[in-house]
């Protein structure tokens, strides 16, 4: 007697509803061994169906020993599981559950993924597979263009792809007509012929009798054995090596399925490009607005430098000028970067005389070097006893402004004694130069000393000029500065445009990063369509889900799936948001340059990549609640879904 290779030994299966137990299987034992056809004949519910789930590995709760080729399954785990289902079964349904998106060839294809065989070796097997159930002419076809017997064709080419030594084919003639069932039912004679183990499980006596061997159920137990032919010989059986779906392998179904459904993937690629388009679009202008405002101050002022001042907090947290003095000015110029200390004096307006005419100016200072050399238009920066004339101030002096270059302006400044009585001081100036109308009249630092020495009074710098040696120190010097403390009231503070830059830039990046936010909602909603579409894939997609487990993908893989597919959404709602973003650029700069001479629109490189790392992380956490729930299906809830 030949010796088994399928031994069922008291499987026992109940279902189970409100707590009450609906027993399916009832005790069967069944020894079977290769090159037969089998036919597990029984009315609806009498658990031929359950029983082809157990043998196939898809259900592993009941009791009893289901040994295949020596080892009981029922010991398994889960990922073992897989690999039986892998390396031992091939599955033929009855509603054939080939996937729609994958056309025929690739439909074959699926299973010898999961085979060590080359990419030449598979799509050799699957072509000469469909050539032998005579679907040559009809590979590149999708399911939905295919007769039922060739869609059952197809199942049965994809069920023999990965070489399994037991075919189990639940109803495989029920959705057939007379002809295409008679074809069927020979190629799966040929099947058992080849010394595979063959199982059908069937409701049809003319179906039964095609077999081998008659198992007939009835009420969950093996009713009676009826032996209709010898048993086939058995041919030479090779070896099964099998490996899970490689990522590359689900990233292509992926990529079939999204083309699949284009239209409604092309809408959730626009809502998901409008998000990272809004988002680039406002860190651009952010960057522009700072460019610009930074450009505006450094063409007013040296951007290497800066105004200090010192102060003393009272007890009322009210903050009074203090004396500067030498000391300090070492002390700041010590400080690393700092490439020039200067003293200097801000008054809040001085009178100007020239001839007849008169004219009053609302700031003045001393020259320091943050007044820039281009910011004089005539002329060149004052040394001792020059003045450098505001251009607004020059025109009130002379109609012919440029004429006062070297000629004799007198300037009086109201100053206190040492006895802080107001008092007037003058002297007669040399005009060396006349800046723009952004600019101030000012003097050197020795004339204005001169003056007041002249007069008897003392002269106290109010705030000292800080020169840094690169643009990109400046605020790290600006912050060593503030955190010096001469005790613990006394401290220094950055005044002037360095200040104001400063506070102009913290509201401008305030204001980015508040309509960034509210760009980004649109990321957010484009996160939930995600979330949504996938949710409808996985309930579109079940049957698929449960297919595939079947050929023996781990849940892992039905997770990667749906992940790949969440990652090209983002991929291609990325491209397509920098794309726009880019052509804005492109088309609002000229315009922008056109009237203040600054392109306003700034994205750079670092902004699309952030941009694209956090739409595609969007994407990816919104793939996990969908793809979490795909993996944990039941595969046979999931295989027989409608």
């Amino acid at each position: 007697m030949r010796p088994f290779f399928l031994k069922l030994q008291n499987i026992q299966k109940s279902y189970y509803l409100n707590k009450e137990e609906f027993p399916v299987l009832q005790g069967i034992d069944l020894e079977i061994g290769r090159g037969e056809f089998i036919s597990i004949l029984g009315e609806s519910g009498g658990g031929k169906s359950t029983l082809m789930n157990i043998i196939g590995g898809l259900d592993n709760k009941y009791s009893g020993e289901v040994v295949v080729n020596g080892r009981n399954i029922k010991e398994s785990t889960e990922k073992e599981l897989d690999l039986y289902r892998r390396n031992t079964i091939g599955f033929i349904f009855q509603s054939f559950n080939l996937i729609n998106y994958l056309n025929v060839l690739d439909n074959v294809l699926i299973a010898l993924k999961m085979t060590n065989l080359t990419k030449e070796e598979q799509l050799k097997r699957a072509t000469d597979l469909l050539k032998q159930v005579g679907l040559e002419q009809h590979m590149g076809k999708h399911p939905n263009q295919l007769s039922g017997g060739q869609k059952q064709r197809v199942a049965i080419a994809r069920a023999l792809a990965h070489d399994p030594s037991i075919i189990i084919a639940d109803e495989p003639t029920g959705a057939l007509d007379a002809q295409n069932t008679k074809e069927v039912l020979e190629i799966l004679g040929n099947i058992a012929k080849s010394g595979k183990l063959v199982v059908v499980v069937t409701h049809s006596q003319s179906v039964a009798d095609y077999g081998t061997y008659i198992v007939r159920l009835a009420d969950g137990k093996v009713e009676e054995e009826q032996r209709l032919r010898e048993t086939y010989a058995i041919e030479k059986q090779k070896t099964a090596i099998s490996k899970p779906l490689s990522f590359s392998s689900l990233i292509k179904m992926a990529w079939s399925h999204m083309m699949y459904g284009i239209k409604r993937n092309l809408l959730i690629i626009l809502g998901g490009g409008i998000g990272i388009f809004s988002v680039l679009l406002m860190l651009a202008l952010g960057a522009g607005g700072n460019g610009y405002i930074n450009k505006q101050v450094g063409d007013l002022v040296n951007p290497n430098s800066f105004q200090v001042v010192k102060e003393r907090e009272d007890s009322q947290k009210v903050k009074h000028s203090e004396t500067i003095n030498n000391q300090d000015i070492k002390r700041l110029g010590k400080l690393e970067h700092v490439e020039n200390v200067q003293k200097g004096v801000f008054t809040g307006g001085a009178t100007l005389n020239f001839a007849e005419k008169k004219a009053q100016t609302t700031i003045f200072q001393t020259l320091t070097d943050s007044i820039k050399q281009n910011d004089i238009k005539i002329g060149r920066a004052p040394v001792k006893n020059e003045i450098l004339l505001e251009k607004g101030v020059a025109k009130e002096l002379s109609k012919n402004y440029k004429d006062l270059l070297g000629k004799k302006v007198k300037l009086s400044l109201q100053v206190l004694d040492s006895a802080d009585v107001p008092k007037i001081i003058s002297a007669e100036l040399t005009v060396a130069g006349i800046s723009n109308e952004q600019g101030s009249s000012s003097v050197s630092y020795d004339t204005l000393e001169a003056m007041h020495k002249k007069n008897n009074v003392t002269l106290t710098p109010n705030f000292i000029n800080i020169t840094v040696d690169e643009t990109t120190n400046v605020k790290a010097v600006q912050n060593k500065i503030k955190a010096l403390k001469t005790d613990s009231k006394i401290s220094f503070s950055v005044t002037g445009v360095g200040a104001i830059l400063d506070t102009v830039t913290l509201y401008i990046n305030l204001a980015v990063y508040v309509l960034t936010a509210i760009a980004g909602i649109s990321l957010l909603v484009s996160a939930i369509m995600v979330i949504v579409v996938l949710y409808i894939s996985v309930s579109e997609r079940t049957k698929e889900i449960g297919i595939l487990r079947a050929l023996g993908a781990r849940r892992k893989d039905i997770r990667y799936l749906f992940v790949s597919e969440a990652l090209f959404l983002g991929i291609f709602s990325s491209i397509l948001g920098v794309i726009g973003a880019l052509v804005v650029q492109t088309l609002i700069n000229p315009i922008a340059y056109e009237h203040i001479s600054y392109n306003i629109v700034q994205l750079s490189l670092g902004q699309i990549l952030f941009g694209i790392g956090i739409n595609l992380l969007i994407n990816l956490l919104a793939a996990l609640a969908p793809s979490r729930k795909a993996a944990r299906l039941d595969p046979i809830e999931a295989v027989t879904m409608e």
